[in-house]
């Protein structure tokens, strides 16, 4: 042992397993990653899945050049679809290879704090990146993740058509939109026998898709989508057994029916509209209404009730100084009697929050095929006159002895449907 000790200790030779030095071998990786992206003849499609938007997956377009610029579109609002935009890039050595876009661009929009940008939380947005480690570059891909947010996003080399119509503004067909003018909250998609239920997420691009199964078991797949030249496109694309679903192409509308009509794996396909679910959850409506008295607490409504297309359509939100309407199960007891109430909560001068008054509700009714009904009580409190009609309206709403279906939306948001034709909801969110 001294021996070799005394020998490694007298050796000056220091090898190294490669020629050269870490800094030069990482300069060659970035000067290669850079070559990949501006090499590309016809640009990049790009997919970017901001973490705000769970499954929800927004398109770009990029064309590289060697002087870090880069030319985008987006296919997050109409205008970006159609619109060039030339912001700079940088590669960089962040701990590892990244890709960074650092003047404000389409990628920013997804980031940017400010939620009335992008839709997303103040504060936060939709949670997305600017900044995106290289995780690996083979043949036509290219695969990123956000450096803060771990949002994920891939590059897929663009063919020559792809490219010409972004530059040809074919991205602009956005008829696949329309379907938020279906009066009903339920629609209808047939494929191939096949019947689903199919709920559109705008706002967080997804598509929610229910069927049940030859065996009664009922089961949901929700999917990202974004827009392509005629259609919409799904990541991943939606499975059912051997029935594959891409996305939907060759879309038109038809006003006058409200159907959007599409080709599906080239087949003739369409969305109508349902007044009842396909299989109703039995234990929503119970599940809802515990869940606010287990917390003792309530759900809260932004925008009251949406009737035959129209948002807010009794005016709840125009109600004096109008913060968020609210349903609180199990608010007190009168003469032996637990009522629940709804009425708007005010938000005053002084930023506090305040409640004048509300309609009393007894315990819903939970009927066995998965409705609850509302039976009214009475009123609380003094609803001044410009509130009135309002208040009845919405009173009236409530007690419809058809009742509603409720629909689980998240782990803190549920959509409660009218029973009666499936053209009256609200959406109720958890604020706590």
């Amino acid at each position: 042992m001294f021996a070799i000790v005394a020998a490694s200790s007298c050796s000056k030779k220091s090898d190294s397993a490669f020629s050269e030095s870490p800094d030069q071998r990482l300069n060659e990786t970035l000067s290669a990653d850079q070559a990949t992206l501006v090499k590309a003849p016809y640009g990049w499609r790009g997919l970017i899945y901001p973490k705000g938007l769970t499954g929800g997956v927004v398109g770009f377009y990029f064309k590289f050049n060697d002087s870090n610029r880069v030319e985008m579109f987006s296919d997050f609002d109409s205008a970006s679809a159609v619109t060039p935009m030339t912001a700079s890039y940088r590669l960089k050595a962040l701990q590892q290879p990244s890709l960074v876009f650092d003047t404000y661009s389409y990628v920013h929009v997804l980031a940017d704090p400010n939620g009335s940008v992008n839709g997303g939380s103040y504060g936060s947005g939709l949670s997305s990146d600017f900044e995106f480690a290289i995780d690996s570059i083979g043949g036509d891909t290219v695969h990123l993740t956000g450096r803060f947010n771990g949002t994920k996003a891939v590059l897929i080399k663009a063919t020559q058509q792809e490219a010409n119509s972004y530059y040809s503004k074919q991205f602009s067909n956005r008829l696949f939109l329309n379907i938020s003018k279906y009066l009903t909250y339920f629609k209808r998609l047939v494929v191939g026998g096949h019947q689903y239920e199919v709920l559109v997420d705008q706002v967080g691009r997804t598509i929610t898709f229910t069927w049940v199964d030859d065996s009664g078991n009922v089961h949901k797949a929700t999917v990202g989508y974004y827009f392509t030249t005629n259609g919409v496109a799904f990541s991943p694309a939606f499975t059912d057994g051997s029935i594959i679903i891409s996305g939907f192409s060759n879309i038109t509308w038809n006003a006058g029916t409200t159907t959007l009509s599409f080709t599906i794996n080239g087949n003739a396909a369409g969305i109508v509209g349902s007044g009842t679910p396909i299989q109703p959850d039995l234990d929503a409506p119970h599940r809802w209404w515990q869940f606010a008295v287990d917390k003792g607490l309530w759900w809260i409504s932004e925008k009251g009730f949406h009737v035959n297309g129209v948002d807010d359509a009794y005016g709840i939100t125009k109600t004096t100084s109008f913060f968020y309407l609210m349903y609180r199960p199990k608010y007190s007891t009168y003469n032996g009697c637990t009522y629940d109430v709804a009425g708007p909560i005010q938000l005053l001068p002084d930023n506090s929050l305040n409640q004048d008054y509300a309609l009393a509700y007894r315990t819903p009714n939970f009927t066995t095929d998965g409705r609850l009904t509302f039976p009214y009580l009475g009123q609380l409190g003094n609803i001044p006159a410009s509130d009135s009609v309002a208040m009845a309206k919405t009173r009236i709403q409530f007690s419809d002895s058809y009742g509603y279906y409720l629909v689980q939306t998240s782990d803190i948001s549920y959509d409660m449907v009218s029973a009666r034709d499936g053209k009256a909801w609200v959406t109720w969110i958890w604020p706590f």
